[in-house]
């Protein structure tokens, strides 16, 4: 009969993002991971199989749970601006927090092996192609509402870049740890926005 297992498989997912943030993929270790996950190393094996299934695993699994909600939070009604301006600023929140931003810092890291790594690359396009439809079809819905001026005659580039400038963030964050730069940095992505 084969043993349950004895750790949250969600948890230890948080953990490994914590671990790859802080280190990187390439400079992770097996003995960083086991410290950092506080599971013996056959059940990390048994679980997630090698270092690269688990970074997998994890970085699917961060990105997967913060574009749904940015999907979700976008599709509500409302102001469209308003739940723009809301994700901006619970990112920049969320970076300028020691402990939730050692988790976001697993994007540096993933983003580092897309050109080196084809599952990655496939998996963060379908997500920018997700998100920039999420934002694009927001920002059609702010027009029709008169959030948006004329001025904005490429919706679909304003959607990209509303997508790139969320990632962008996070680069800044591993520069500085003056958080009035990421809310400054927010600001100004935001303010392409106004009339």
């Amino acid at each position: 009969m084969a043993r349950s297992k004895e750790f949250d498989t969600t948890l230890v997912l948080h953990k490994a993002m914590e671990v790859f943030g802080h280190y990187g993929y390439e400079g992770t270790s097996l003995q960083n991971l086991l410290d950092g996950l506080g599971i013996a190393r056959q059940s990390l094996y048994d679980t997630y199989g090698t270092k690269r299934d688990l970074f997998i695993s994890a970085v699917k699994y961060y990105v997967n749970e913060k574009s749904a909600a940015v999907v979700s939070y976008l599709e509500r009604s409302g102001s469209v601006k308003q739940a723009i301006a809301d994700i901006f600023h619970e990112i920049a929140a969320v970076l300028q927090d020691e402990q939730r931003r050692k988790e976001c810092f697993i994007l540096y890291s993933a983003i580092d092996q897309v050109p080196h790594d084809p599952e990655i690359a496939a998996f963060f396009k379908h997500d920018m192609e997700r998100l920039e439809q999420a934002f694009y079809d927001a920002l059609v819905r702010a027009r029709e509402q008169g959030e948006l001026s004329g001025r904005h005659d490429d919706l679909l580039a304003l959607a990209r870049y509303l997508y790139h400038s969320r990632y962008a963030l996070t680069q800044a964050a591993k520069l500085t740890d003056n958080p009035q730069v990421l809310d400054q940095i927010a600001a100004v992505t935001l303010s392409v926005l106004d009339k």
